[in-house]
């Protein structure tokens, strides 16, 4: 097998994901560490969850620099507070096929709900791109309500009409109320 190491300029991916207990949140150490190493921070998600904040990170970089980074990244996930790991992945094939689209849904919160939501999705070949969801109460009655933020990438040659009917027919059915429109940037 011939093996031969990529070139020194072109662009790798390192995926770098965190779980930390909130207030220790390392995105400050981690955007340092990923400069230092010499690569950019591609991409960068941040959330709390419960008491604890997740971060995804994606470096950019050449292969040489991004193997300085795993060496820092070892030194970092020695620490008893954080959950880390990393791997090497590659860039993402634009999909132009695909039509991005919002879908927000918001109703009395009970079990099951996001998962007909998503069961509805895959059997019509949609993507779920970005997925955000949470219980909280409502001020003005006390009520636990469930909120869902999706975006979706339905494929170009589907009927978007016939699709949006049979998801707010399916959402109606659970008493959800729901929206479906395209992204706009």
């Amino acid at each position: 097998m011939n093996r031969t190491a990529p070139r020194a300029g072109s662009d790798h991916q390192l995926l770098i994901q965190t779980l930390t207990p909130a207030g220790s949140s390392p995105l400050l150490t981690l955007a340092k560490r990923i400069a230092d190493a010499g690569c950019n921070l591609a991409d960068a998600r941040v959330s709390t969850v419960g008491k604890d904040s997740s971060l995804v990170l994606l470096a950019s970089g050449a292969w040489d620099a991004l193997a300085k980074l795993e060496t820092a990244l070892a030194k970092l996930a020695r620490d008893e507070d954080m959950h880390l790991v990393h791997y090497r992945t590659q860039p993402r094939e634009p999909d132009s096929h695909l039509l991005p689209y919002l879908v927000e849904v918001v109703s009395a919160d009970r079990p099951g709900i996001l998962v007909k939501i998503i069961e509805f999705f895959q059997r019509n070949g949609i993507r779920v791109e970005q997925l955000n969801s949470m219980r909280y109460q409502a001020m003005q009655t006390g009520a636990q309500m469930f909120q869902a933020q999706i975006t979706i990438g339905i494929p170009s040659e589907s009927h978007i009409a016939t699709l949006r009917d049979d998801f707010l027919e399916l959402c109606d059915s659970l008493n959800l109320d729901a929206i479906m429109d395209p992204v706009k940037f």
